[in-house]
């Protein structure tokens, strides 16, 4: 199907509050306010954001008095007031650079330096951020010639504004310093609400330079702070606020605590507007919480209260958004034409922009004819461009190339991608610059121009590094999908790699390949835990390989849409690469297949066909070269579904893989510097419990074998220290981390491992430990003992049943707690089971003296040989080691 061609003219502008769809850093500023002083009264207007279609708007109201300026200059900046929140930008900036002429030539230089920080807000507005910046530097400038207690009243929420201009240039540091002078200032003031609007855009400052922790920190008291106030219009937007921040900080549940009590004070006071904007907000964590039901209904209550035309919209866009997902097409049906018609009547703005590039994304999706999307984004992009939106020209060049894209009209899409890439790059915008290399690489590919797409390819990864901070602090607004718009990008990125390697063999693009699924793999937990989490000092494993422990292979299967491909390195080899004619859907039906075997008794016979055919997969073509380089341990870094069994029941037709070789998990190329566990003292921090506490007895049993765990462990390591049932509480454990010396923390109890971090927790007697807390507890040890955790184990713990990305929580664990290296069960068995073999691995790894791996390997055999009551690899193969096997 052709699409019509349209002026290149038309194609410029379209995607600024679509960021739904979008990676773009979330900036929770409700600081950036339009500043509008008069007489007697200067009104502070906190505007509502499209990145998160917050609704704000609060009023608040400062005595000032000041020389009256002329009746048509101040008139100039209530004309740009008007403007900017009818989100036209462009004709604001005309407007106040009058203003900021009329009060210069006036000598007035406080009304100048507030039209200067209003100007600056409209250049934030429209993408523009160095005009944005001088004109905040120069408001600023004015101000400083001269200290009054006027200037002090609008110092404060200009130095927000430079903080939020700021933090948009990727200055987190010094919007934080901005943000904490903005802080004095409002005290200087007695401005509670104003303190308390930054302390919230502090913590997301802490977040985008990764100090999770620190931010929390800041949240929480601000909680209380909040819980103290009467009840208000300023504290149920200033909830809003806080709610809208704990979720991005990951704190779901939290989240939708302090949003259900903003909409509960904002129905008290009957605001609509408020009531409105809190039912938005608690759609968008539902829905990042996958409660999809919950997020469609309070979108649906939202709209239906909202007070105005374009809060309606954006609330039903939302809802449209989600019912295309769900597969509901007689509600999309009945609620598109409702859309379709608001948005026509409604004026231009960014904000409408938005709106209909949302509904873009949400009908290509549906399926509607590409010419009627096609239409919908030319009026967007032609109102954009009116507006001179420079972001909302690159969304709109690109939503646009991407239709032509369905539509195989390849040199248009290009063009038109291209357009929207040199805008992006020229206002420095990577987080829409990664999206155009992106779809630029496809658009190549297609052409077979190959070096070229890899090269965009290349880019677009090398933008998402950059965003790699910003990506922990992404507003997971209602469109966006880490699966969607990150790992596609890498994972079609290795792929053309590897197409091309089998026509161009060489071992550096092989070497790129591997990497680039590392790099996915990292930004997986970054999303994970919403903070970037791999920092420390690493070393590649191909070093430890051909140097420090040259029995060791690594295996590195690489699961593609039509096919399995397999890395390998063997020791002192170059790398190699094998194809396996397997397509993912192939390869993930029969490892779930597998998985379910695995758990159910008197399946050894299913078990072993589909481990041996797996083992074809990924040993079979090296079985000899492994033979014949001596090679004793397995380094898997897997990709994908494969994390979800242990490689360990792979089976050649007659052994298992643990028969003949030690085998362990890595989480990509890179490993945290080496140290054979053999050159160090065993210092055991034991923690268990026998009994679930209350609210978890139907969900996990007893497990009265852990006493006899515990003694297996007594005897083979002399310095071990208990915490048994009662005594294994979070204060009694963070009271021992921080007090006895230990290497190695092994936590008998139940838990869970899951691809949400809100779901990946241990259970001590006072309730669940979520992953999250490791940090807290063990954070704080490594600041005051210099001696590293050289073991996690999890001895208890499950992954959750039907999680294809559960083993993200496994990882996530072993990451938060520090560990060189962790031991967990991907599933809960038997506890008697479980106690021989923690017994067996802890004597060989003191007796023996030797790697974890073959203690483990050793430890895994003793159970299928010498005990035939748990010889099915249901109890003995569910122990995986990750991370430092030596």
């Amino acid at each position: 199907m052709k699409l019509k061609s349209y002026k290149n003219n038309q194609w410029q502008q379209i995607y600024n509050g679509c960021n739904r769809w979008f990676i773009r850093p979330f900036k929770n500023h409700n600081l950036p306010v339009f500043i509008l002083l008069v007489v007697v009264t200067a009104f502070l207007c906190v505007t509502a954001f499209p990145v998160a279609a917050t609704l704000e708007t609060q009023h608040i109201a400062i005595g000032v008095s000041i020389q009256n300026p002329t009746a048509q200059t101040q008139d100039l900046l209530q004309q740009g007031k008007v403007l900017y929140e009818a989100g036209q930008f462009a004709e604001a900036v005309k407007v106040l650079q009058q203003a900021v002429k009329s009060f210069g030539s006036q000598g007035n230089e406080l009304q100048q330096a507030v039209a200067l920080s209003n100007l600056a807000l409209a250049y934030q507005k429209l993408g523009n951020l160095p005009p944005a910046q001088q004109a905040i530097t120069d408001s600023l400038k004015l101000l400083e010639k001269s200290s009054n207690s006027q200037n002090l009243q609008v110092l404060a929420p200009i130095l927000d504004i430079q903080g939020s201009i700021q933090l948009d240039l990727g200055q987190a540091e010094q919007a934080l310093n901005t943000w904490q002078r903005a802080e004095v200032s409002y005290k200087q003031l007695g401005d509670r609400n104003g303190i308390i609007r930054d302390r919230i855009n502090q913590a997301q400052a802490w977040q985008v330079m990764g100090f999770y922790r620190r931010a929390l920190t800041i949240l929480t008291q601000l909680q209380q702070e909040l819980q103290s106030k009467p009840n208000s219009v300023s504290k149920a937007v200033e909830l809003r606020s806080f709610g809208n921040a704990l979720q991005l900080a990951g704190d779901l549940n939290q989240s939708r605590q302090v949003l259900q009590q903003s909409l509960s004070i904002a129905q008290k006071l009957d605001s609509p507007q408020d009531v409105s904007a809190a039912l938005f907000s608690l759609g968008n964590t539902a829905q990042v919480q996958q409660d999809l039901k919950g997020a469609i209904q309070f979108y649906q209550q939202a709209a239906a209260i909202a007070p105005n035309p374009i809060s309606k919209v954006q609330a039903q866009v939302n809802q449209l958004n989600l019912l295309v997902n769900a597969g509901q097409t007689a509600a999309v049906q009945t609620l598109l034409p409702q859309i379709q018609t608001q948005l026509a009547q409604l004026p231009a703005s960014v904000t409408t922009i938005y709106a209909q590039i949302n509904l873009a994304q949400s009908l290509m999706k549906f399926g509607t004819t590409p010419e009627a999307i096609a239409k919908i984004c030319a009026r967007a992009l032609q109102q954009a461009e009116n507006l001179a939106d420079k972001r909302a020209e690159s969304f709109a060049l690109g939503t646009l190339g991407s239709v032509y894209e369905q539509t195989k009209q390849w040199s248009i899409a290009q063009n038109l991608t291209q357009q929207a890439l040199n805008i992006a790059q020229t206002i420095n915008a990577p987080d829409i610059a990664y999206r155009w290399h992106w779809q630029l690489g496809r658009l190549l590919k297609q052409q077979r121009e190959i070096e070229g797409a890899i090269a965009s390819y290349d880019t677009a990864i090398a933008e998402l590094q950059t965003l790699r901070s910003d990506l922990v602090v992404v507003n997971r607004d209602v469109q966006f999908s880490f699966k969607e718009s990150v790992e596609p990008v890498y994972r079609e990125s290795v792929e053309l790699l590897l197409q091309f390697q089998q026509t161009h063999p060489s071992e550096p693009i092989l070497d790129k390949a591997r990497q680039r699924i590392e790099s996915l793999q990292l930004a997986e937990l970054d999303d994970f835990f919403r903070e970037a989490c791999i920092n420390a000092k690493t070393v590649l494993l191909d070093t430890v390989v051909d140097k420090d422990n040259p029995t060791a292979a690594i295996i590195y299967p690489i699961i593609l849409p039509d096919q399995l491909q397999v890395i390998v390195k063997i020791p002192k080899h170059p790398l190699r690469n094998y194809t396996v004619n397997k397509s993912q859907n192939e390869v993930e039906g029969t490892i779930k297949q597998l998985r379910e075997y695995l758990l159910e008794p008197d399946r050894t016979e299913e078990v072993q066909a589909l481990s041996q055919e797996v083992y074809g997969w990924l040993i079979k073509e090296i079985e000899s070269d492994l033979k014949d380089r001596g090679v004793k341990t397995l380094v898997f870094v897997l990709d994908g579904i494969l994390r979800n069994i242990p490689m360990a029941i792979l089976y050649d037709g007659q052994q298992y893989l643990v028969e003949k070789y030690a085998v362990t998990l890595s989480l990509g190329l890179q490993l945290l510097a080496l140290k054979p566990l053999t050159q160090t003292k065993l210092n055991v921090l034991a923690a268990g419990l026998v009994q679930p506490p209350q609210g978890f007895k139907q969900q996990f049993p007893p497990l009265p074998e852990i006493k006899s765990e515990f003694d297996s462990i007594s005897q083979a390591i002399a310095s071990t220290t208990q915490l048994l049932n009662r005594d294994f509480n979070s204060k009694n454990l963070e009271s021992k981390v921080n007090t006895v010396p230990f290497n190695v923390l092994h936590l008998a109890t139940h838990g869970q491992f899951s691809s949400s971090v809100e779901n990946t927790f241990i259970l001590a007697n006072d309730g669940p430990i979520n992953v999250t807390q490791f940090d807290s507890l063990l954070r704080r040890r490594d600041q005051t003992r210099s001696e590293a955790l050289e073991m996690l184990v999890l001895s208890a713990c499950q992954t959750a049943t039907g999680d294809n990305r559960a083993t993200l929580g496994l990882a996530g664990a072993s990451v938060k707690a520090g560990a060189r290296s962790t031991l967990a069960s991907l599933w809960h068995i038997s506890d008697k089971s479980t106690a021989i073999l923690i017994g067996e691995f802890y004597r060989e790894l003191v007796k023996n003296e030797v790697t974890k791996a073959e203690a483990l390997r050793r430890a895994q055999v003793k159970l299928l040989k010498d005990y035939p009551n748990y010889s099915r690899p249901g109890y003995w193969a569910p122990y995986v080691l990750v991370g430092n096997w030596l």
